[in-house]
């Protein structure tokens, strides 16, 4: 997911995209206690995604 992509997305779209994010982010931290998770890189790409999100929703806030 890019950025730009992010900024054509108004508030309530982006909510949604962050709550997703958590609740994949969360799948992901139990699998991986679990030890059922295999590729550990999705934990980084999805961390960066939320940074990205909110990164996003800070911007919009600002104006």
């Amino acid at each position: 997911m890019k950025a730009s992509e992010l900024r054509s997305k108004d508030a309530t779209e982006l909510a949604k995209e962050l709550e997703s994010l958590l609740k994949a982010q969360f799948n992901l931290r139990m699998q991986r206690a679990t030890q059922q998770l295999s590729n550990t890189s999705q934990l980084g790409k999805v961390r960066r995604d939320i940074a990205r999100v909110r990164t996003v929703m800070a911007e919009k806030a600002g104006k």
